[in-house]
């Protein structure tokens, strides 16, 4: 046994001992809040020292683990165990949207949801059988840098490190932004006070130490992650069914959800109450034709009624009622318009609740072929899409080895899959809890935490007694997706202390993704455009100098545009996955298993499926298109085959393939020395180029 591999198995046993000290001291840290609570600590105290601890921990990390040296900063020494960057890059993967908005996306879309997990997870045995192995084998720090290697020249860099920058770009945003809610909801300051002071918990973790630095701290916010998700949940199962592995009970659950789905659907108070929005949704509409002349007749009309109840001496009970109404009426036109826009688009709420476990459902044929188009073709955006992140790439430069690199695919699937096989579980318990502990309530004796959240936030949970009959139905709630995860530690009656934790948890996930991608951006810039580029002679000092400046400035100008509040900004992260499948799957793929695959043809490919991709999205998205064209939202979509933009890359992967074969058999093969390191990058018996 070599020297180099009885230190690697040092290494790795001292961060076992390291990181298992650190995951009882969580715990215990987490126990003595407990303790406190109990004792009358404030939940606003315990909301700042979980904030101050994690951040605190976190910087503690990215200070020990400060670095100058090149393949330290940018491939963390190539030393990191294949357990622990699989940890890191689950870490790395679980977002603030995957940690808070997976279960919430299952809750409200049901089956069609599992798209999401299954192209998610599946972008992982894509990694695994056709990138990792062969990126590790080639060494170097980027993507960009294998594209210019592999093709020669500096345009497939820079058309590589442009592509990475916009994806990259896009998906930090939403991180950042993910970090304000969660910081704002923990501390409760001002959301754009909440968005720079998660700005200065990203900047410690990977300001000093580049990939060093973020390596480790990203190990230790999964292991706080993981648990903030797995408890609470444990709880409520245990709380249903007794029965403490939520993933077992999940079918029994599903059952009852569905009994219950009937039951409201045959319901005659729920028929009344969406026989009440789809009149609404009916008047709203016709009302929106001419907002003027409506909103004037419907004043006349309110003002005439209470006039004519005061001349003939109306009931007081029903004078008031005329009256209220007409202080209920929009004070201008705009107010009015807007509260008709508002009732046209709840006309959704005149459906009865869709099935949680029907698959592609649909009022016919057409519908539901529709719904099926549109579940495969975003598995496989997400699935490509996951594949060519570079943020996640990346990370597989930093194994020892090719084994290590395969063998940290698995473990990255592993921790991933300990929270998405969770998911749709917390789906289901907590949609047991709405139909069976909430609908049907007295709107006096609703639970606790239903009015504290109504209270928190609008978009998150509303209950309006529409019907004005007491009793909650379902088509009076409003619940919005982030509130599955968030609240489910007081749907399971636990501490606040668990709330604090779920809330840390959420943190630590919207931490790590967006130290990788700050981190990717300028590696991108520092890296690859200005020493590869621009001046390759620079020394190694200052080439890590600039990456930490421009990481500074990249962060300083993505907390700005998050603390904008930019609207749809989850499709923009979501439409990130297509983007990238389409800019570098293809390129990659083919420079990897064709040798044939010139240079010239490899960019114009990545450009062209890029642009279709990018087109069809900015053309069919109504926020794009109002954005780009000052095309009305409400304009009809012009949508290929029914898709909907946010699969955009089902065009743009083919157009990138196509574009890339075509071309490499027109323009002249490339040189030897060119293929001989796709044959040193394949084939393990061949000495690395």
């Amino acid at each position: 046994m070599s020297a180099a591999s009885v230190s690697q198995k040092a290494f790795t046993a001292q961060l076992k001992k390291v990181y298992g000290w650190y995951t009882g001291g969580f715990v215990l840290f987490v126990v003595a809040l407990a303790i406190l609570e109990q004792m009358g600590l404030p939940r606003a105290t315990m909301g700042y020292v979980f904030l101050a601890a994690t951040i605190l921990l976190y910087a503690g990390i990215g200070v020990l683990s400060r670095t100058n040296d090149a393949a330290e900063y940018y491939v963390a020494g190539r030393r990191v165990p294949a357990m622990f960057n699989g940890m890191a890059t689950g870490s790395d993967w679980m977002s603030a949207a995957s940690f808070i908005g997976m279960a919430g996306t299952l809750y409200l879309s049901g089956y069609n949801g599992l798209a999401f997990i299954m192209g998610w997870t599946g972008g992982y045995v894509l990694v695994a059988l056709l990138l990792a192995p062969y990126l590790r084998k080639f060494g170097q720090f980027t993507i960009p840098d294998f594209l210019g290697a592999r093709y020669g020249g500096h345009i497939p860099r820079f058309i590589g490190i442009l592509i990475a920058i916009m994806v990259s770009f896009t998906y930090v945003v939403a991180q950042i932004y993910g970090v304000g809610l969660i910081t704002t909801r923990l501390t409760g300051v001002d959301f754009t006070v909440g968005v720079y002071l998660g700005l200065a918990g990203i900047l410690v973790c990977s300001f000093l130490g580049g990939m060093r630095a973020v390596t480790w701290t990203q190990v230790a916010q999964y292991i706080i992650l993981i648990i903030a998700y797995l408890i609470p949940v444990i709880w409520l199962s245990v709380k249903q069914t007794g029965v403490p592995v939520p993933q077992l009970v999940y079918g029994k659950q599903l059952e009852k959800v569905t009994a219950l789905e009937q039951k409201l659907i045959d319901d005659p108070k729920e028929k009344e109450v969406r026989q009440i929005f789809r009149d609404r949704a009916t008047a709203a509409t016709e009302a929106l034709k001419d907002p003027g002349k409506a909103y004037a007749e419907g004043k006349a009309k309110l003002e005439q009624g209470v006039a004519d109840l005061k001349a003939a001496n109306a009931a007081p009970d029903q004078l008031k009622a005329a009256e209220d109404a007409l202080a209920r009426w929009p004070k201008d036109e705009a107010a009015a318009k807007a509260q008709w826009t508002r009732e046209r688009g709840a006309a959704g709420r005149a459906n009865p609740p869709a099935r949680h476990g029907e698959a592609f459902s649909g009022k016919d044929d057409k519908a539901r072929d529709i719904a099926r188009r549109n579940f495969l073709a975003l598995v496989f955006c997400l699935m490509v899409g996951t594949a060519a992140l570079p943020h996640i790439l990346m990370r597989y430069y930093t194994t020892p080895s090719v084994k290590e690199a395969r063998s940290s695919v698995t473990w990255s699937l592993f921790f991933i899959f300990l929270l998405y096989f969770t998911a749709p579980a917390l789906a289901v318990l907590v949609k047991y809890v709405m139909y069976n502990d909430v609908v049907g309530t007295a709107f006096s004796s609703l639970p606790a935490w239903v009015q504290a959240w109504s209270k928190v936030d609008p978009t998150l949970l509303t209950v309006v007694d529409v019907n004005r009959d007491g009793i909650v139905q379902l088509a009076e709630i409003t619940i919005g997706g982030d509130i599955v995860v968030l609240a489910t530690p007081e749907i399971a009656g636990l501490p606040y202390v668990v709330s604090g934790l779920v809330a840390a948890g959420g943190l630590a996930a919207a931490l790590s993704t967006a130290d990788g991608l700050l981190l990717t951006i300028a590696n991108a810039l520092s890296h690859d455009l200005y020493y590869k580029m621009i001046d390759p002679n620079a020394p190694t000092a200052r080439r890590v100098l600039l990456s930490k400046i421009l990481l500074l400035v990249v962060a300083v100008l993505a907390a700005y545009v998050a603390s904008l509040k930019i609207a749809d900004i989850l499709f923009l992260v979501s439409a990130a996955f297509s983007l990238a499948a389409a800019g570098f799957f293809p390129a990659l793929v083919l420079g990897v298993f064709w040798k044939r695959t010139t240079g010239i043809a490899a960019s114009i490919g990545m450009v062209a499926g890029f642009a279709v991709t990018f087109w069809y999205m900015i053309t069919t998205h109504p926020w794009l298109r109002e954005v780009f064209f000052g095309t009305p939202r409400s304009a009809p979509q012009d949508l290929w085959w029914d898709i909907q933009p946010i699969s955009a890359g089902v065009f743009g992967v083919p157009v990138g393939f196509l574009v890339i074969l075509i071309v490499s058999l027109l323009t002249p093969a490339p040189s030897r020395e060119t293929q001989e390191l796709v044959e040193s990058v394949r084939y393990p018996n061949l000495k690395a180029a």
